[in-house]
């Protein structure tokens, strides 16, 4: 084990200070609350008059730095923007895409014909499909504006700009943004198939996730692989050694190397777009240079808590960010693992394994403060993924340089394995903290001898449970109505066969749900409308789920999220149906699906849903977001049990709702500001006598047919 020396005591102390003083400052009257915690720090290091009276110093200085972002973000809310069309020049301070809001600092405002300065707060913009605002650039954006204080990607704003035209007019941030973005652009260029294994190689080069589906993102912290995206020490070291590489006629000398060296460091963390775990390892590897230019040995404890209290000092608001804590907590945990496991064979192995315990170890806190689960099977899915990860880090490196295309298919195709054991170990068992508490007794006690056959079976037998539980008990034939939010998913199950009839509009949801409900393959997809509450949950379950064949309405514009998700289905091969009210009826085992609607083309997209009737001994209608008009079209029906259409609108026709309750009515909705389900829909289904499950209150509802 490694543990701080006198050095590295202090600078850990430092750090800690710096990290209260933070949170004191941010958190303003809990100042008083942490003086404890000080005083200890205090004694830690030991009764030396200069070494606390530093200690102090830097704590205030950190409460100092706390209160400035606390109050920067308060005056931020409190800015008066002005509402309704606008035009304005600004700097892009974080980048923007359709699928991402970004953040523009203004500088001139258009007042009449004339554009007069104007340094107003920080604003979101949300721009069209097909734009993309870089940060550092510097654009006249026209537009409408809101009042929407709130906080986007760290950063406070005080509303948002649905941006309805851009025009770039000069770079506003000078050469080190213009060769970050030359970068960053060159990554994108090279590796752009857009598949997700390319969009988790960009996240492995430049820490750009952008590209990757939510539902990934989502099974890369579920399977304790996110790290392997939040830019490290190992992310900087390969730049910096391609970067002296290029720079080599220009380095003879420690200190032309140093400062080349910090200058590449900023370059990469422009290119990376400054996440924490960015800063905190840049801000070592600068302090490491340094303390090499200058003759002075930097440990790994040392380098570690004085960039810490720099970078809280500079920004006291990274003490309250989740990547921040993640990351330092991470980098403590390895280094106190670091050569636990030196004289073990095969040492890559060992070593891998002893990093990946150590580091999940320290981040338990975290993720149990900030998630709610940890993965217990990290190490391992670390193991798997640790040599992947590092072979296909360094053949995108070389693939971007050289721009050579085997090596970016060896790379893409590397990070493809890697996502597959990410997906894998979604699903692998998640510890709440009552089972966090349980497997550190079992620990305990398994460091008894007599007791570790005992804590093996009692293991094996709960990691079986929890694993494979779901699929033991799938085997019959059910619906079940997933509580996605806001929404509707509805799962049918017969005979092992599964059908999906849309998605909610969250695939990070969609996924824990069907993870839940131990679904793998997914035999007929349904997608009733191309609504987003019906539809964008489901963009990029290609990915992740077998598909057999898709059903969409025939009678239908695709909209830009049901286009993609066709696109997606057409890249992976998987037959895509338009169906109406005279297709087919599909038998799902025991299920038998029927369509019976859209009737025709109509007006508006909701009343061109998909109507299926679903029959297997019992009967359900899903009657999609069909309203009146397509209510009244069509034939007389009486089914056992009815999805409420609309999520409960007052858009359903009385009568027809009337005639047509079963003895169950389910309606799927969550929190929205459409006022779902409107209150005269839950006194007509109340006064027929139904039994009524409302999703928002029951989470998922599942029926045996």
């Amino acid at each position: 084990m490694r543990f701080p020396g006198p050095a590295g005591r202090w600078a850990v102390a430092a750090a800690a200070a710096a990290w209260i003083g933070a949170l004191a400052g941010l958190q303003g009257g809990a100042a008083v609350a942490v003086i404890g915690g000080t005083a200890a720090l205090v004694a830690w290091v030991g009764r030396r008059a200069a070494a606390s009276a530093a200690v102090l110093a830097i704590f205030c200085a950190g409460a100092i730095s706390g209160s400035s972002v606390a109050a920067r973000q308060d005056a931020t809310w409190t800015a008066p923007i002005p509402e309704g069309p606008i035009t304005m020049i600004g700097v892009v301070a974080e980048d923007a895409s359709h699928q991402r809001p970004g953040v523009i600092t203004p500088e001139a405002l258009a007042v009449g014909a004339e554009l007069v300065p104007w340094h107003g707060p920080a604003l979101a913009v949300d721009v069209l499909e097909g734009t993309e605002l870089v940060a550092g650039d510097r654009v006249r954006l026209d537009g409408v504006a809101r009042v929407r204080p709130g906080i986007v990607r760290g950063d406070p704003v005080a509303g948002r700009v649905a941006v309805e035209g851009v025009e770039r007019v000069g770079a506003g941030r000078g050469p080190l943004f213009a060769v970050g973005n030359a970068v960053r652009r060159r990554v994108g260029a090279v590796i752009s198939s857009g598949t997700p294994a390319d969009g988790l190689l960009s996240g492995f080069l430049i820490g750009d996730t952008s590209d990757l589906p939510a539902s990934d993102v989502d099974a890369l912290r579920r399977s304790g692989l996110t790290h392997y995206v939040a830019v490290s020490g190992s992310n900087v070291a390969l730049f910096l050694a391609g970067w002296w590489l290029l720079t080599a006629p220009m380095g003879r000398g420690s200190r032309r190397r140093f400062v080349l060296g910090l200058v590449g460091l900023a370059v990469f963390v422009v290119a990376t777009r400054w996440e924490a775990s960015v800063l905190r390892a840049a801000t070592m590897a600068g302090l490491a240079l340094g303390g090499a230019a200058a003759g002075i040995v930097v440990d790994g404890w040392m380098a570690l808590g004085a960039a810490v209290t720099v970078l809280l000092l500079t920004s006291g608001g990274l003490a309250v960010d989740v990547g921040f804590q993640l990351s330092v907590a991470a980098t403590a945990g390895i280094m106190v693992g670091a050569g636990a496991a030196r004289d073990r064979k095969p040492r890559w192995a060992w070593t891998v394994l002893a990093a990946a315990v150590s580091a999940q170890i320290a981040v338990v806190p975290v993720l149990l403060l900030h998630f709610g689960t940890i993965p217990l099977l990290a190490p391992v899915a670390n193991l798997l993924a640790a040599p992947l990860v590092s072979v296909s880090t360094i053949a995108g490196a070389i693939a971007v340089v050289t721009g050579w295309p085997p090596m970016v298919t060896l790379a893409s195709t590397l990070a493809g394995f890697v996502l597959g054991i990410a997906r894998l170990a979604a699903g692998w068992p998640q510890l709440g903290v009552g089972a966090v508490l349980v497997v550190a007794a079992a620990g305990s006690a398994a460091l008894k001898r007599r007791w570790r056959p005992m804590v093996a079976i009692v293991g094996a037998a709960a990691f079986a449970t929890i694993t494979f539980g779901p699929l033991l008990t799938a085997t019959g034939t059910s619906v079940t109505v997933l509580d996605v939010g806001q929404g509707d998913a509805v799962l049918l199950r017969s005979a092992g066969r599964i059908a999906l009839v849309d998605g909610g509009r969250d695939p990070v949801v969609l996924a824990d749900r069907l993870r839940d409900h131990g679904v793998g393959r997914i035999d007929l997809l349904v997608v009733s409308h191309g609504d987003a509450d019906h539809a964008a949950g489901l963009v990029g379950i290609m990915s992740t789920h077998g598909v057999g064949r898709i059903w969409i309405p025939s009678h239908t514009d695709l909209g830009e999220t049901l286009g993609r998700l066709i696109e997606q289905a057409i890249e992976a091969g998987v037959a895509v149906d338009r169906v109406d009210a005279r297709s087919t009826p599909y038998h799902l085992g025991a299920i038998r699906i029927e369509p019976l609607g859209p009737q025709r083309r109509y007006q508006g997209d909701n009343d061109g849903s998909i109507v299926l009737w679903v029959e297997a001994g019992k009967s359900m209608l899903l009657a999609g977001d069909i309203e009146a008009v397509a209510q009244l079209e069509l034939p007389p029906l009486s089914p056992d049990v009815l999805l409420v259409p609309h999520h409960g609108s007052a858009t359903t026709d009385a009568r027809w709702l009337a005639e047509t309750i079963g003895q169950t009515a389910i309606v799927s909705v969550g929190p929205n500001r459409f006022g779902h389900p409107a209150p005269e829909i839950m006194l007509i289904l109340e006064q027929a006598g139904a039994r009524v499950f409302v999703t928002a209150d029951r989470g998922d509802v599942s029926l045996d047919f």
